[in-house]
């Protein structure tokens, strides 16, 4: 029996044959909100759109079924491994058929070939699961104390927010009856002499359904703007997460809302210089200090501390202060604070000047490139 010509199903839903999954399920959404009986009342041509776009889902969005249509299209030989009385919510009736005759010459294989091309053997669509919200990132600036010492800040963000006219659902009111299937949760499908009952596509055979909200288009989220006030923890360093929880976009279908995490972006100090949880600082030091060794202030994050040259310190020499680093955002302790010195020659001003510094070299006899030497004719 010659089957009744359909559009295909890719372009009823607007899709490319080579569509995902996921734009075959947005391309759907967006043509139910345009079609659907509720939106278009009493309107014939927007209620039989919406059938179309609902059996072309039912096939589209099912793998086994996308597969056979694609091979074999609204004309099939073959009948689905596994399909049968029952399968996917389908039910037979065959009363009324003559197995000798089958519809005026038609075969039995043809007309159960025809039902499966067109209606398929699977399930029907089970209603979306809820889904996290996605996480957003914003970047903040902040100077160096900031960072050492913690700090409060406001930031301005946006992000999608549950809709307050349907509390997050993408639909208001009760469930009122479903009008494609009476609210019986099946349909009745007929193909020639032979009729079956289908699961109702668009309740998913509960019989009920509900109105989509006109102010979120059933997506249960809106875009929002606001200024939030965040914590900055004392340590954080440039480059650092401060995870803020559930100010990210509001989950869908009443899936919980994401994460807000602030990236911080530290502006450099002259003097300390941030180095993972330790701090480094470049003190300079006169060569009489260097020289008989000496007590100097250096200044830390805390105020000054007392650090104790010994004689002999060399240029570029570094001295370890415990625990005067920045503070871990990890161990709850603190870092150090690293201490270069760099010798610094004096001004020779005056004569006098000038004869001590000479007669410092008659008596300093060594030789500071004595190894260099060696080490290079070896």
């Amino acid at each position: 029996m010659p089957t009744a010509t359909r559009s295909d199903y890719y372009e009823v839903l607007g899709v490319s044959r080579g569509a995902s999954a996921a734009d075959i399920r947005k391309a759907y959404r967006r043509l139910a909100r345009k079609y659907h009986p509720d939106v278009n009342p009493g309107d014939k041509t927007a209620e039989e759109k919406f059938k179309q776009m609902q059996e072309a889902y039912e096939v589209l969005s099912d793998p086994k079924k996308r597969k056979q249509y694609d091979q074999f299209g609204f004309a099939s030989d073959r009948i689905p491994p596994g399909a049968g009385p029952g399968a996917g919510g389908v039910g037979f009736d065959f009363s009324g058929f003559d197995f000798s005759n089958a519809g005026g010459g038609s075969s039995f294989s043809d007309i159960f070939s025809d039902f499966f091309t067109r209606f398929g053997g699977g399930p029907a669509e089970r209603a979306p699961e809820a889904q996290r919200g996605s996480d957003l990132e914003y970047e903040i600036e902040i100077g160096f104390w900031d960072s050492i010492r913690g700090a409060q800040r406001k930031l301005a963000i946006s992000r999608l927010v549950a809709c307050s006219a349907c509390s997050g659902t993408g639909a208001v009111g009760g469930p009122a009856t479903c009008t494609a299937c009476g609210g019986k949760g099946q349909v009745v499908q007929a193909s020639g002499p032979m009729r079956f009952n289908l699961t109702c596509a668009r309740c998913g055979g509960s019989g009920r359904v509900r109105t989509l909200c006109r102010h979120c288009r059933g997506e249960g989220r809106l875009a929002h703007s606001e200024t939030i006030e965040i914590r900055i923890p004392a340590g954080v360093t440039d480059g650092s997460r401060v995870r803020v929880p559930g100010k990210g976009s509001a989950g869908v279908h009443g899936g919980p809302a994401g994460d807000l995490y602030i990236i911080t972006r530290v502006r450099p100090h002259e003097f300390f210089e941030r180095r993972g949880d330790d701090l480094l600082t470049i003190v300079p030091i006169t060569v009489d200090e260097a020289a008989l060794g000496a007590k100097i202030e250096v200044p830390t994050i805390d105020g000054r501390a007392l650090l104790k040259i010994p004689p002999g310190t060399q240029s570029g020499q570094r001295f370890r202060l415990r625990e005067k680093g920045a503070p871990s955002l990890r161990a709850g302790r603190r870092g150090d604070q690293l201490v270069e010195v760099r010798i610094v020659l004096p001004k020779v001003l005056d004569e006098r000047q000038k004869k001590f510094l000479e007669d410092f070299a008659r008596l300093s006899r060594e030789n500071p490139r004595a190894d260099i030497y060696a080490a290079a004719e070896r």
